[in-house]
């Protein structure tokens, strides 16, 4: 059974970090395209950085170039390296895959993925 588990969530400060895993159990991170979205009260979700596991080619939202990072194990963990979290990150953040594999772009970091976690929330403030 596929199933997306995120952790890694909860209260920071602005400017403070925290890291987002996402365990992919079910099937196996080869020639897919995986990726971190979020939605806040009152907005569409977005998609905040993806990744291709077929070139490694990576995406990033403007909004968080230069302070987000993602990456992924050799196993089936993905990861979000959130850095100088503003209050504007605040959000539900969600894990998903999806089942094609393209050198990533924005237009590859949409909200059509195939396969999603449940999301867990993401708080910045003082």
């Amino acid at each position: 059974q596929l199933q997306l588990v995120e952790s890694g969530g909860g209260l920071v400060q602005p400017g403070g970090s925290l890291r987002l895993s996402c365990v992919i159990s079910g099937f196996t991170l080869r020639y897919v395209n995986i990726g971190w979205f979020r939605q806040a009260p009152g907005k569409e979700r977005e998609g905040v950085s993806c990744m291709s596991t077929g070139d490694r080619s990576t995406y990033y939202a403007d909004s968080v170039k230069g302070r987000f990072t993602i990456s992924r194990d050799n196993a089936n963990t993905v990861y979000l390296q959130m850095n100088s979290l503003k209050p504007e990150d605040t959000a539900v953040y969600y894990c998903a895959a999806h089942s094609v594999v393209t050198t990533m772009s924005e237009k590859y970091c949409k909200n059509d993925y195939k396969y999603w976690g449940q999301g867990i929330q993401v708080t910045v403030s003082s």
